[in-house]
């Protein structure tokens, strides 16, 4: 097939392949495949670790769709347990070939192409019959009902096609992509199947008018229905040896049948204003008069097809070309920018001509008219029995009306387009065009679609059509199949009969778009940031009932037989048990249902798209740390599970009461918190959290981040306690969870300002969590009048979490590359209502001479992320000298943990396996390089975040082998004296964050 295919493009002319491919002029340009965003000479690191990488857009990219090596972060154990040798590696280099691939702008791409499927045989051969039926009222309601619901569905296209790249497939790479291959999978291969239907439908049109014409000239074949048949089996044979040729070629034809239908649309309005000669009078046109706009503004039904909704159900495959843009989403240069602007802006056009052709229509034809020129009552010299809106103008067409044999005029004249037209010729240009054109488009859509279904192989016995050809993929096989199946429908032969059953799928197929959207969006899903924000869930989910309904009204049985080839379809799926992760909505709506539907939660597969920070809080009794419950709740309320954790020691004296879980619930619900709480006795803070990580959650419903207070006493306290502290953080990244700690300004711990009247608990002495903190005093905290959206109650201590944040910005410094979790939880908060006007700033590292281009490979990342974040700020400065007195400084805080001489004398392992917090001067000097940028980098913290509302800080990953004194002194240094809450938080190394809608 090949081969074949490969000689027919050197026969033709015009098809034959060059030997290079240099790129057009104009909308159709060559692609070299995914840009390589961030590539330098050597991969940069962090200042933390010679392994540990800065953000990269190759983390995040796949290697089946970016065409080049894969790039992977180390894992925590490689951070954790370096080798001998630590010398980064270079980027490797991509030895495959660079395929150069076809692609196409918005214009080309998306507005023309939704263009030309939208505009078709409807407009030219069925919009003015249409209008005589129903009149101009109705018509313009059939319209607007029609555009209501393509454009409701553009819109939810838009926001599903934004949220993430979309690859081939087009609408069912997105609905399985949202929906899950239960509902995916049916109306994909139902949407094939409209689209090669729908092929056929406009092939017959095309062929309609050929056989008008043939008639015309006295040229019949053999009859009315065997010579739409014999053409229609000719066009759609041409057009697909089109389609063969490559898309490339196919768009130059999409633009010179564009061009011939905006002349033929020209053309016909010119002709409106034309006074009519005596032939265009005989067939009912008269030009513009008020009576005949009168007359044509109610309804005469007529015929079979005589009810408003046999016309609607005729008329609506007219607004049907939206999805032609999407259909061909692998083939564009930006589908994320191109659809929604290029499929509003099609539906918009088209939208102001069918209206003005209808009114034009109404306002200068008549609906009856004999076309035989001795009707004229200047010949006939009769006006004593003339009646008819056509006396008026000096014509007679009683006769015809009464006897009901009329065959011009705008009920009966299918083709009075071209009989009003200043040049009757360019009409049926235009219409060759638009049906031409449409088929065209569909009979490429439909394999597009069809192709990716194959690939996923859902269905059986169908992987056959799914193999591509050329630079492109092109599904050859597939191409075949839809020209099969549209040869059968042109076999009808009938226009009127075709166009209810299209409108069936049609509308099948918008309407689950819609739900889609609807359901993407009330999940309330971390992976749902659509940048495309000008879209309604509610009206979603309005338009997909509205096109179920209209389905029924339409054509009852052909909507039952839809109904139950889908419910077959979903459950073979679902008897099949088809395992294929696309990080559906179904998979957040399970999430959200959790608590009463856990066990379905388990069957579904973990995927990025649906990655929420679940967080494990160690937070002693809530209300000693109420800052730190606030902030894990601002961005885990009704989003994600948060377990507020309180750990107490075995065999020592603690004052919390008994039977306090009740009264640590309810202070959570008085305050708002949407948390769970739990106790655990254990020896110490660390045997106590690692028993929680291993034991917490049920299901998917599990911890995957600890977020613990920091640690301001660390100097002070027992040297035990430390170690206790440190030994939590690396149980945490053994059990593979994220960690984040929040260092306040004014300290966590609030035990010492409680009062059990006020909080409903009694003041708590827990040795796991001990009050290390200087209190925090109700003058620092907010304003009790501040505005906010969750009111609390009067009698509880605020904090500055539960104050509008107003244009304060959330500045995060992402110095390793982490998996995303750095930059989740910050858009997170900028979720919620007090932190929604709070500006998000990155600060990367870089150097000065790559200032620019650091700078864009981020705003690119990010832009990928769909994170509306534009200030990238390159830090470059990182590596020069810190102030001698802030070095000072660290060297102070890590003085009494250091080996005394008498100390190194002894058995040096066996003093440090019985203090493992004591820092000797090798542990210092290899150490301090990385201190003294981390040193360096608060100086720019500080300077740079003066007055943000938080600062969020990529956490170093600790060396197995550093003391945990010297780590203490290494994050002291890293967030000491910021005038905010910080953040220092750190991913697990596995992607949290994506930019591919599967």
């Amino acid at each position: 097939m090949a081969k074949y295919i490969e000689r027919i493009r050197n026969v033709i002319p015009g098809m034959r392949r060059r030997d290079s491919n240099v790129p057009h002029q104009g909308d159709v340009a060559v692609d070299m495949g995914e840009a390589d965003f961030g590539k330098k000479e050597n991969q940069k690191m962090s200042i933390y670790n010679p392994l540990d990488p800065v953000p990269k857009y190759d983390f995040y990219a796949k290697d089946t769709w970016a065409g080049r090596i894969k790039k992977s972060r180390p894992s925590l154990d490689v951070l954790r347990n370096p080798p001998d040798d630590i010398t980064p590696t270079p980027d490797e280099e991509d030895g495959r070939p660079k395929v150069k691939l076809v692609r196409f702008g918005w214009v080309l791409g998306v507005w023309i192409r939704c263009m030309l499927n939208i505009w078709g045989v409807i407009m030219y051969l069925r919009l003015p019959w249409v209008t005589s039926q129903a009149g101009l009222v109705l018509t313009f309601v059939i319209i607007f009902m029609s555009v209501t619901i393509t454009t409701i569905t553009a819109t939810s296209v838009s926001a599903i096609s934004t949220n993430g790249k979309v690859y081939s497939g087009g609408t069912y790479f997105m609905i399985s992509r949202s929906l899950g291959p239960e509902l995916g999978a049916p109306i994909g291969l139902l949407f094939a199947f409209a689209c090669s239907i729908a092929c056929a439908l406009h092939t017959v049109g095309f062929s309609e008018t050929v056989r008008d014409m043939l008639k015309d000239f006295k040229s019949q074949m053999v009859d009315d229905v065997n010579d739409v048949r014999i053409i229609g089996a000719i066009t759609v044979t041409i057009c697909l040896l089109i389609t063969f040729a490559g898309m490339a070629w196919e768009a130059k034809a999409q633009i010179l049948f564009f061009i011939a239908i905006i002349l033929s649309l020209l053309n016909y309005f010119v002709g409106t204003v034309i006074p009519p000669t005596q032939e265009k009078e005989a067939v009912g046109f008269f030009g513009y008069h008020s009576d005949i706009f009168v007359s044509n503004l109610l309804p005469s039904f007529r015929g079979p097809s005589g009810s408003f909704l046999v016309v609607f159900a005729i008329f609506f495959p007219a607004c049907t070309g939206i999805l032609s843009g999407v259909n061909i989403c692998g083939d564009l240069k930006d589908p994320t920018g191109g659809i929604p602007k290029g499929t509003l802006l099609s539906i918009l056009c088209t939208t102001l001509s069918y209206l003005l052709i209808a009114a034009t229509c109404a306002a200068t034809v008549v609906r009856d008219a004999s076309g035989n020129k001795n009707d004229s009552l200047a010949i006939s010299n009769y006006t004593i029995h003339c009646s008819g809106l056509g006396c008026k103008y000096g014509w007679n067409f009683d006769s015809c009306e009464q006897y009901r044999n009329c065959t011009q005029g705008l009920a009966n004249n299918l083709r009075i387009l071209t009989v009003v037209s200043g040049w009757g010729i360019l009409i049926t240009i235009g219409t060759f065009a638009a049906t031409l054109s449409s088929a065209l488009g569909f009979l490429v859509s439909a394999p597009k679609v069809f192709q990716l279904l194959c690939k996923d192989k859902i269905y059986p016995y169908i992987g056959f059509f799914g193999k591509g050809y050329g630079k492109n993929k092109e599904p050859l096989r597939a191409y075949v199949l839809t020209f099969i199946i549209a040869m059968c429908f042109i076999l009808i032969g009938n226009l009127n009969t075709i166009a209810p059953l299209i409108s069936n799928f049609f509308l099948a197929s918008y309407g689950l778009i819609n739900f889609s959207c609807f359901h993407a969006s009330i999940t309330k899903s971390p992976g749902w940031r659509p940048q495309y924000r000008y879209y309604s869930p509610w009206l979603s989910l309005f338009c997909c009932c509205l096109s179920f309904t209209l389905m029924f009204l339409f054509t009852w049985w052909a909507a039952l037989v839809t109904f139950s080839v889908v419910l077959f379809l979903i459950g073979y799926v679902n008897y099949k048990k088809t395992y294929v992760n696309w990080g559906s909505s179904y998979q957040a709506a399970f999430y959200n249902m959790a608590l009463n539907f856990s066990m379905n939660l388990t069957t579904v597969p973990d995927h990025v798209k649906n990655f929420r920070p679940q967080c494990l809080v160690l937070s002693g009794p809530p209300n000693t740390r109420p800052a730190l419950v606030d902030f894990v709740g601002t961005f885990t309320k009704n989003v994600s599970l948060m377990i507020c954790g309180n750990i107490t020691i075995e065999g020592e004296q603690s004052d919390f009461p008994e039977h306090s879980s009740d009264l640590v619930v309810e202070w959570l619900t008085k305050r708002k918190v949407r948390s769970f709480y739990t106790t655990f006795a254990a020896e110490s803070l660390q045997d106590g959290a690692h028993n929680l990580m291993l034991a917490s959650g049920l299901g998917k419903l599990k911890p995957n981040t600890l977020v613990l207070g920091y640690k301001t006493n660390w100097q002070e306290c027992k040297p035990e306690s430390l170690q206790d502290y440190i030994n939590t953080i690396n149980d945490a990244f053994d059990s593979n969870y994220g960690v984040a700690l929040l260092r306040m300004m004014d300290k966590l711990d609030i035990t010492d300002d409680m009062y059990s009247a006020e909080d409903g608990l009694s003041a708590i002495d827990n040795p796991a969590f001990e009050r290390d903190e200087v209190p925090q005093s109700r003058s620092d905290t907010i304003d009790r009048d501040s505005d906010n959206s969750d009111e609390e109650s009067s009698d509880q201590i605020r904090t500055v979490f539960q104050a509008k944040q107003g244009k304060k910005t959330i500045d995060i410094y992402w110095i390793s590359d982490d998996g995303g979790l750095t930059l989740l939880v910050p858009y997170l908060l900028t979720r919620r209502n007090r932190w929604k006007k709070s500006k998000i700033r990155v600060f990367i590292l870089g150097d000065q001479e790559t200032k620019k281009e650091d700078r864009d490979d981020m705003k690119m990342l990010l832009k990928r992320f769909r994170l509306e974040i534009e200030e990238v700020i390159v830090i470059t400065d990182v590596d020069k000298p810190p102030l001698a007195k802030n070095v000072q400084r660290f060297e102070d805080t890590i003085t009494p943990f250091r080996l005394s001489e008498e100390q190194t004398r002894v058995d040096l392992q066996e003093f440090r396996r019985l203090n493992p917090w004591a820092v000797s001067d090798k542990d210092l000097e290899a150490v301090r390089p990385k201190v003294e940028r981390t040193v360096r980098l608060n100086e720019i913290i500080k300077k740079n975040s003066l007055y943000a509302a938080l600062v969020v800080v990529s956490l170093p990953v600790p060396d197995l082998n550093c003391p945990s004194s010297l780590y203490m002194a290494w994050m002291d240094a890293l967030s000491i004296g910021i005038n905010c809450p910080a953040l220092l938080i750190r991913g697990n190394q596995e992607n949290v964050m994506t930019f591919y809608c599967q």
